[in-house]
């Protein structure tokens, strides 16, 4: 069962989007989320800023932000929470999703039990 918002966003995450969105001039933007095949797992995470939203789109509101994930990334991304962390070395996002079953070494790629993407050198 996939619950009504697929992807969590945190506050702090939420915050930063917030201040892309303002910098790149994106303010009323939607924010997609998506999974893609690559990486050395054999899937990635895309975020980005659209305008429009597809047929297959699911939606939802976090924070004052409208997330756009499509129906095929949902099924892999279902219960991902995404943060913003800050460290000595500068800041990031970090994606905690619980279906990932293999990740590689920079964090970026990943593998579920049911999809296995298309691994590349990393």
């Amino acid at each position: 069962m996939m619950s009504k918002e697929v992807v969590i966003l945190t506050e702090a995450a939420s915050l930063h989007i917030k201040e892309m969105m303002k910098h790149n001039e994106e303010e009323g933007a939607f924010l997609r989320v998506s999974v893609k095949g690559g990486g050395c797992s054999g899937l990635s995470y895309g975020m980005g800023f659209e305008h429009e939203v597809n047929e297959d789109d699911l939606q939802f509101d976090q924070h004052g932000i409208t997330v756009l994930v499509d129906n095929e990334s949902a099924l892999i991304l279902n219960g991902t929470k995404i943060d913003y962390k800050e460290s000595m070395m500068g800041g990031g996002f970090t994606i905690d999703n619980p279906n990932a079953i293999a990740s590689c070494g920079c964090g970026s790629s990943f593998r579920t039990a049911t999809a296995a993407g298309t691994p590349e050198e990393c």
